[in-house]
């Protein structure tokens, strides 16, 4: 038997007499890591799809790709967590208006055994410090990802120029936070995470949270519209439908729903940006 969506789109391909529009109710976000990783999307997008009707296929990839990947027009949305580089975004005319979604924060994991003894102080950048002079193991994503960037942000906040610093110590991996969180698990590393990620990490093994709540590891996620100006192709309509529905009272209910073990992973504040 037919399903009720094959039927809808058989009857709306009659009318219209144009079977490839009436299907094509899909459409591409260059997402980060972070919000595949955590299981966000698994949770908010089915959701959104029974709603809508609009398929979503998740590119997942740190920021700063998912950015190049909507500046070469390969996406109609763009859900990301690099403020800076999403305003640049805008500048440049690939964007059509930003708008906050959610926030949660970075974390810094250590081994539990904390050879930079940085366990349980607040400042991120003290802790830093700690482990850049006892050259703790520290694992980089190094991939231009909203949580790469903030890492090079704290560093230069500790003083600290990364660049001139690292050395075996300091391992760039070029990989996501899943990957990153490994490598840190089998290294007995340091290392930054968004804490979305982290609650959903099921092989902490012998890594735990030891920095937390100093108010520079803030964590805005923010959504665009590619623009159909630089890019004629973009699906303007059903990703706008996208873009509303995740600042929509509804769409910030479900990201609120989302946790593990209890916990909440992220907090939507779309209706504070627009206040």
């Amino acid at each position: 038997m037919p399903t009720l969506a094959f039927v809808g789109a058989a009857f709306l391909a009659a009318i219209t007499g144009h079977p490839a529009l009436a299907q094509d109710r899909s459409i591409v976000v260059a997402s980060t890591t972070s919000t595949q990783d955590s299981g966000l999307f698994d949770h908010i997008l089915p959701l959104f799809e029974k709603e809508s009707g609009i398929t979503v296929k998740v590119v997942a990839q740190g920021t700063g790709q998912a950015l190049e990947t909507a500046r070469r027009g390969d996406a109609d949305v763009v859900f990301v967590h690099a403020k800076a580089q999403e305003e640049q975004f805008l500048a440049d005319g690939f964007g059509v208006e930003r708008f906050d979604v959610m926030y949660n924060d970075f974390v810094l994991i250590g081994p539990k055994s904390d050879p930079a003894g940085i366990a349980g102080t607040e400042d991120i950048a003290a802790a830093l410090q700690a482990i850049a002079a006892a050259k703790a193991p520290f694992v980089s994503r190094g991939d231009k990802s909203g949580t790469h960037s903030a890492e090079l942000r704290l560093w230069k906040d500790a003083g600290i120029d990364i660049e001139t610093a690292k050395g075996d110590w300091y391992r760039e991996i070029g990989q996501g936070m899943g990957a990153a969180l490994n490598t840190a698990g089998a290294m007995e590393a340091y290392v930054l995470a968004d804490r979305g990620t982290w609650l959903s990490f099921t092989d902490g093994g012998d890594l735990d949270v030891l920095v937390e709540g100093d108010k520079r590891l803030f964590n805005q996620y923010g959504v665009m519209l590619v623009s159909a100006e630089k890019h004629p192709h973009v699906k303007t309509e059903l990703g706008q439908a996208f873009v509303d529905w995740l600042i929509s009272d509804e769409g910030q209910a479900a990201i609120a729903d989302y946790k593990i073990g209890g916990q909440q992973l992220f907090f939507p504040n779309a209706a504070e940006s627009r206040s």
